[in-house]
């Protein structure tokens, strides 16, 4: 039963008993209603004044059965009640232990630090991905925004060591730093780097002045939302075109176009192949754009005899379908 449709049935409750011993009263012993309606408190609430009026016989028998039914009325209320209390606290109990058993099942996850403006749009992203998420947030207020989002979650400080630990960040593929301030950030950083060396770290800096900061404490790339919005803008004025192509390529849905960057695998079918032989032009109707060689070297626009190696990762534009196909045998 509801929390809701126990308080109502609790409430009319309420109302047919004190009812039935007033108008009881009044039949009864002929008294007016104010007399009648204080008697009816007082048996009830058994608080053991004396009787208004002097009782007949069946008044008095009426005033039996009143206090047993005003007794079964407070332990109907103190039943529920208690059983309100503990099924919430067990549902809360058995909630947390859910969530802490998923996450300890993930491998290669990423973690989000802060579940802010920035921070809900990612995980929104990443999960559209079919990609595993794991949120730290220290504001209990969104809690119920968690649940409703379908994310994991931990309440509890980012820069705590052992928060971190619980979400797995020593299994974890990349995390995130959207928290409040850049101190913060930074200080998670280096907490982060020290306890997973591996670990590809985003940073978000309010602040020009902290990238640096954060890109010494170790973080992979430093991102400053205020500028990528100033640039973004600059570039809708002058490049129009081009930022509308990006907005269809980088689109959630509705258009079947996607950039994507796919990592070969040493035993993928295409190591040791050229670009034109590997038919990913013409099998899989992809245009690569890039190809970042394991050491950061970046070939822009590759020439069709370029050797595909293992550990090569290709930027790819073409329809989601294809490009799903590709990354089965890459």
């Amino acid at each position: 039963m509801s929390g809701f449709k126990q308080a109502l049935i609790t409430i009319l409750l309420s109302f047919v008993l004190i009812g039935c011993g007033t108008v009881g009263y009044m039949i009864i012993e002929k008294w007016p209603l104010m007399d009648a309606f204080y008697m009816t408190i007082i048996t009830i609430a058994a608080v053991g004044y004396g009787e208004v009026n002097k009782l007949s016989p069946e008044g008095r028998i009426f005033t039996v059965i009143l206090i047993f039914m005003g007794v079964g009325y407070f332990i109907y209320v103190a039943s529920g009640l208690i059983q309100f209390l503990v099924e919430g606290r067990i549902r809360l109990v058995l909630g947390r232990r859910k969530l802490d058993t998923q996450i300890n099942k993930l491998r290669d996850h990423f973690i989000i630090c802060g579940y802010g403006r920035i921070g809900r749009e990612l995980a929104r992203f990443l999960i559209q991905k079919y990609l595993n998420v794991v949120v730290i947030e220290h504001d209990e207020a969104r809690v119920g925004q968690m649940d409703d989002d379908g994310v994991l979650y931990l309440i509890g400080e980012a820069t705590d060591e052992k928060v971190l630990k619980r979400a797995g960040i020593e299994r974890a593929k990349g995390l995130v730093t959207a928290v409040a301030t850049d101190a913060d950030n930074v200080f998670l950083v280096l907490i982060a780097r020290q306890i997973n060396p591996k670990l590809f770290i985003v940073a978000r800096a309010s602040q020009n002045d902290a990238k640096k900061t954060l890109t010494a404490a170790g973080a992979d790339k430093v991102i400053s939302p205020y500028d990528l919005g100033a640039r973004r803008m600059a570039h809708a004025i002058l490049r129009p075109t081009v930022i509308k192509f990006l907005e269809m390529a980088f689109a959630d849905d509705k258009v079947d176009i996607q950039v994507e960057e796919i990592t070969i695998r040493p035993a993928s079918e295409l190591v040791g192949r050229s670009i034109i032989d590997s038919g990913i032009r013409s099998n899989f109707d992809l245009m690569i754009i890039v190809i970042r060689k394991p050491g950061d070297d970046m070939v822009f626009n590759p020439k069709a005899d370029t050797v595909i190696a293992a550990g090569d990762t290709m930027v790819v534009v073409g329809s989601a379908r294809d490009i799903k196909r590709l990354e089965r045998i890459a």
